[in-house]
């Protein structure tokens, strides 16, 4: 398990294609590996990956098998290119973020970026079979950062993020640019939620379901909006 608090930014020094396979070897930055035995698992850009080698101090050697290249970001990665990284969680461990699993559940993609005074907001484009899972207020993990969604825009497909400079300096985010996929981990919490209640709709309504879904199209919201979290009381 992860937190979503990225630790530091590492790069891609070299890369090894075999059958199906794809060995990536990582530099990171001073002092992350400190410990780091083979087996042991580190979050890359929000996948979780197993150490199958220590070529040198700094560096770390990862496979990735060829359906974790296709379904997430890592098979774009080229010599050089930088990602976030996370050490997995030690029992007692501070959760500044919130528990993430490391598997990728779909790749997005970065639709526009804004820039307030000391502020980066990016608007992040999700497919509609995961976005039913996002709501503001609530936690994603994008590229393995933990980060809190500022406002999702259900029928249109997206949400966005506000980054603060210590987020930015601490992980890729300020080398995005419009048009780049990122990977996309939903709240396993939110998941179950909304899933339970479509279950639930489905087997009480069974042939209405359709119609209750026209209906709250009318009104701008979906099925999904019903296990949305309930606002507090201020």
């Amino acid at each position: 398990m992860f937190t979503g608090i990225v630790q530091g930014v590492a790069s891609v020094a070299r890369i090894t294609d075999r059958p199906g396979l794809r060995s990536f070897e990582l530099a990171f930055p001073a002092g992350f590996d400190e410990g780091l035995e083979i087996g042991a698992s580190v979050a890359c850009d929000g996948v979780c990956l197993t150490v199958t080698a220590r070529p040198a101090p700094d560096r770390a050697s990862f496979d990735v098998m060829q359906q974790s290249l296709s379904l997430t970001t890592l098979g774009t990665l080229a010599e050089g290119s930088r990602l976030n990284v996370e050490r997995a969680a030690k029992d007692g461990a501070e959760i500044g973020g919130h528990p993430i699993s490391g598997h990728v559940d779909c790749q997005a993609r970065l639709l526009a970026i804004r820039k307030p005074e000391n502020n980066h907001v990016l608007r992040i484009g999700v497919p509609a079979s995961h976005m039913r899972y996002v709501f503001a207020k609530g936690y994603i993990a994008v590229n393995g950062a933990s980060l809190t969604v500022a406002e999702a825009d259900r029928r249109a497909g997206w949400f966005e993020v506000w980054l603060i400079p210590e987020t930015l300096r601490m992980t890729t985010f300020g080398d995005k640019a419009e048009g780049d996929a990122l990977n996309i981990e939903i709240e396993r919490g939110t998941q179950v939620v909304v899933d339970t209640v479509r279950d639930a709709l489905e087997e009480r309504l069974g042939p209405l379901l359709p119609a209750l879904e026209a209906l709250l199209a009318e009104r701008g919201q979906s099925v999904a909006d019903l296990g949305a979290p309930l606002p507090l009381p201020r």
